[in-house]
């Protein structure tokens, strides 16, 4: 059985994907940080990066793993 995520989440995942198709790959910590960088999820504080909504950070960047290495064949 597989886990089944919200719309919500495959939306993004997928248009980042969509917009950045270089940017991503089948590694999860790098994903994560690229989801960081494009997205409004974490805010920049005296130079340093904050995390707010990391849950949400973590299942997009985890279904955008699995939506790459599933269209590329790994």
């Amino acid at each position: 059985m597989g886990n089944i995520r919200q719309t919500y989440i495959k939306r993004v995942a997928i248009e980042l994907i969509r917009n950045h198709p270089d940017d991503f790959n089948g590694d999860f910590a790098n994903n994560k940080k690229k989801v960081l960088e494009l997205t409004d999820l974490a805010v920049v504080v005296d130079g340093q990066q904050h995390v707010v909504y990391k849950k949400l950070a973590n299942r997009i960047a985890g279904y955008a793993t699995r939506y790459v290495k599933r269209k590329r064949g790994t």
